[in-house]
């Protein structure tokens, strides 16, 4: 029942879970809240862990949830499709991994199709969840400003991504226009608990996820803070929308003619904000005017950091300083990926099935391997089972926007969150253009 990993989201079911009954049978008085249920809400909320709804009634249903819990949720799914495609979309709208959510559903039938169909989420029963805050999955060792304020940071997130739909330039004009402020800065003794939360909880945007070696904790990120050759950094963001705090660090271990940066993390919700690119070139610029010939930043390989190695380049950055400058700008200069993104058009709707086919074809003629025409919706793509590395991920990434219209690499989510063909080909489906629609 549990798994390795924090959980970063729990999606609650309505009807006998969060609330005492039935909410379309209850007639002219609704059920109210679960009182034990409500006070779990509280508790993983004030660790930073996010809620969410997903529940076959009315969307009615979930603001009367809202309402009796006391508890804005980060997303709500209503309708009576499958609960599994409700997470999926989910952990799409949120930018987090499906397999950074649990579920919470009274019916054993429900429970039981999402274990099937998405095997990473941690599925619970309400007696479970009662109990579950006790769990190392809902314990994270620190919790820090950030964490608490976690819920609102991803309602600004919301209002931010409104404010851009409706905004008729780039994205660099946008965020341009909404005022964003990256700060770059040497870390302080204060920084060192949201610098190990950024280590345990990124997978995404993390060069060193999975690196054998010292654990990284606070008395780790400490002894770096004094050690002559090294210098840590902190990331913090902030615009119009709010203040989300230290998003990011890295770490420098500095040589005569060589840095190399053996860490370097960043939130998921600085993604698309231009911060990576930002970090990066102040990176360049401080190791140049520090006479360094070569920055090196190692990245470890693995089914987690995807979105990392194919957003600055393919595999580790070796450059010398003057190269790599092209490849990475700060917020107002001309270069940068945030600023070569175009703007998707409003969405359209395509059938999930027909994606997925789609999908599999392109898997099978890229690899070679037909058996890939057959793989179910719950299979990892870039796991054993189709083994997808870099190369062909960035050319799936083209055929989509070329066959649908669908820039995945400009949105403002976490890719991990479509990590599987289900994900993936539900997320395209949404927001599909006609075939040869300009």
């Amino acid at each position: 029942m549990t798994r390795e990993g924090p959980v970063k989201c729990v999606v609650w079911d309505i009807d006998n879970t969060l609330l005492t009954g039935t909410y379309l049978e209850s007639g002219d008085q609704p059920p109210g809240a679960d009182p034990a249920l409500t006070a779990v809400l509280a508790e993983l909320g004030e660790r930073g862990i996010l809620h969410a709804l997903a529940s076959k009634n009315p969307p009615e249903a979930a603001e009367h949830t809202a309402r009796v819990t006391g508890w804005r949720f980060a997303a709500a799914e209503c309708g009576w499709g499958s609960k599994s495609g409700a997470l999926a979309r989910i952990a799409a709208a949120l930018g987090i991994a499906v397999d950074a959510l649990a579920f919470v559903d009274d019916d054993p039938y429900e429970r039981a199709e999402v274990g099937l169909a998405l095997p990473g989420v941690l599925v619970l029963s309400p007696e479970d969840a009662a109990e579950a805050a006790g769990w190392p999955e809902f314990s994270p060792p620190v919790i820090t400003p950030e964490a608490r304020r976690r819920g609102e940071m991803y309602a600004e997130r919301r209002r931010r991504q409104a404010a851009e739909r409706s905004f008729g330039g780039t994205r660099e004009e946008f965020l341009a226009s909404a005022g964003t402020q990256v700060g770059i800065a040497a870390a302080t003794a204060a920084d060192v608990p949201r610098l190990e939360e950024l280590a345990v909880r990124t997978r995404q945007f993390n060069s060193a996820a999975g690196l054998p070696g010292p654990a990284m904790s606070q008395d780790w990120f400490r002894g770096l803070l004094s050690a002559p050759d090294r210098d840590v950094v902190t990331v913090r963001l902030r615009d119009a929308f709010g203040d989300d705090g230290v998003v990011g660090g890295c770490v420098i271990a500095r040589d005569a003619g060589t840095w190399t940066v053996p860490l370097l993390m960043m939130s998921c919700r600085a993604m698309g904000r231009g911060v990576i690119d930002a970090l990066l070139a102040w990176l360049i610029r401080h190791a140049a005017r520090a006479g360094a010939r070569r920055l090196l930043i190692p990245c470890v390989a693995n089914s987690r950091n995807v979105p990392l190695r194919l957003g600055p380049g393919p595999g580790p950055l070796s450059a010398g300083p003057g190269a790599a400058a092209a490849r990475a700008a700060a917020p107002g200069e001309r270069t940068g990926r945030a600023g070569r993104r175009r703007r998707v058009n409003p969405p359209g709707r395509a059938d999930v099935a027909s994606v997925s086919d789609d999908l599999r074809a392109f898997l099978a003629s890229a690899t070679g391997r037909d058996e890939l025409l057959r793989i179910p919706p719950g299979t990892a793509l870039f796991g054993t089972e189709v083994g997808l590395d870099s190369l062909t991920g960035t050319l799936l990434l083209r055929e989509i926007q070329r066959r649908f219209g669908v820039d995945v690499a400009g949105e403002d989510l976490n890719l991990d969150s479509l990590a599987t063909l289900g994900t993936l080909a539900a997320f395209v489906a949404q927001r599909a253009r006609p075939e040869g629609h300009p």
